[in-house]
């Protein structure tokens, strides 16, 4: 039994994941749809979609339609998410999940409410260090895990002008100027995807711009942001803590690896760079970095990337890790391009396992907001200084 899906936003991200989903064997028909005719079109033509929808309101009053995959700009997710799951649609939603409080909390009551599969694709989820990280917490062999790092470090240089250019048109600075601890799920979800527990606190500082080019801006920013790099610090539940790195501006070659995850724990360590992985015990170290390492699957050159900036093209070209079990996923992806370090391929068959099975998925409504509001949270914590604040939770989904 398969089921219908439709793309919300035809951007330079929502293509590789159409590819994916049209392939699964979970899938049939694929639509699309998104604010510019001409892109919906060119991507339904260059991966034979089934159709193209005029409207995302026509989208969700189809009956054509079952479910729908939101890949529009960040801060647009929880408005479309909650349209979808009123309009009796199964969503899974780039990141993140929403930008308030309220709008995680209403997706939360309507997840409950309808019974229908909401997940949210944090890439993190299948990180390599967070996938080997997640291992060796169930097996125990960190001791006690008390502290953790994560940091998504992504200086605006390295691709992403060009890529608020293409999504902003010509207001693109008041966008690209959005809060960096207001995107927080890389980092997050990476500590949090192994380490299970959640924040409780935070105390974050952010630094101002310096830049002067009119983005991070506050008179231009949409946003009223003007903080180019931030820094948090959360308590969490059960005792010990994690630090995370949301940088927009930084020396660092993100194209590499633009993620990365430290865990530290009684008995054991593991930490990462960019290119070497460690781990650490009370006996030695251990180098870790080649069972952590994607193997490409599609070139840098591919005519399919070619509207993406250079500098971004490695997210949508890794393959799996060794670390990565691919056991469990469709025969059909073994020879399709993988991204993200690995991740889309899993996360594409989380979603389409837990609508055709109705089971959670592994990032679902309430593990997303564990991912998404510590970081709308800190973005408060540090427009206040660094003030301590408190992290609302919704706990743990319930049980089926």
């Amino acid at each position: 039994m398969t089921f219908s899906l439709g793309i919300v936003g035809a951007g330079q991200f929502s293509g590789q994941f159409a590819r994916l989903f049209l392939a699964h064997p979970g899938v049939g028909d694929v639509y699309v749809t998104d604010l510019l005719p001409e892109r919906a079109e060119r991507l339904a033509a260059a991966e034979g979609l089934t159709g193209v929808f005029p409207s995302y309101e026509a989208m969700l009053a189809s009956d054509a339609v079952d479910a729908v995959a939101v890949f529009t700009q960040r801060w647009t997710h929880g408005p479309l998410v909650l349209d979808g799951l009123n309009a009796g649609k199964h969503v899974y939603s780039a990141v993140p999940m929403a930008i308030s409080v309220a709008e995680i909390a209403a997706i939360i009551d309507a997840v409950g409410e309808t019974g229908l599969t909401y997940m949210m694709g944090e890439t993190s989820q299948y990180n390599p260090a967070t996938v080997h990280a997640r291992n060796r917490i169930a097996e125990g062999a960190f001791g006690r895990i008390f502290y953790a790092e994560g940091d998504y470090v992504h200086d605006m240089d390295l691709g992403f002008y060009d890529a608020y250019r293409y999504s902003g048109g010509e207001d693109w600075k008041a966008t690209a100027s959005y809060p960096p601890l207001l995107y927080p799920t890389h980092s997050v979800g990476g500590v949090l995807g192994a380490w299970r527990t959640h924040a409780v606190s935070v105390s974050a500082i952010g630094v101002v711009d310096e830049r002067g080019d009119g983005v991070f801006d506050k008179e231009v920013s949409r946003f009223g942001n003007d903080f180019s790099n931030a820094t948090a610090l959360f308590e969490v539940a059960g005792g010990g803590s994690f630090r995370t790195n949301e940088f927009r501006r930084v020396g660092y070659p993100s194209h590499i690896r633009e993620s990365r995850f430290r865990f530290f724990g009684t008995e054991a360590s593991m930490e990462q760079l960019a290119t070497v992985a460690l781990w650490q015990d009370k006996s030695g170290v251990q180098d870790i970095s080649e069972l952590l390492e994607p193997k490409r699957t599609l070139s840098p050159d591919d005519p399919s990337l070619r509207h993406v900036a250079p500098e971004l093209r490695a997210a949508f070209t890794s393959g799996s890790a060794p670390v990565h079990d691919r056991s469990r996923l469709p025969r059909e992806f073994d020879t399709m391009h993988n991204g993200h370090e690995g991740s889309h391929h899993f996360l594409v068959d989380d979603f389409v396992t837990a609508v055709a099975s109705r089971t959670l998925p592994s990032v679902n409504a309430w593990v997303a907001a564990r991912y998404t509001l510590p970081g709308i949270v800190a973005h408060d914590s540090a427009r206040q200084g660094g003030r301590r604040l408190d992290i609302p939770d919704f706990g743990d989904a319930p049980e089926a």
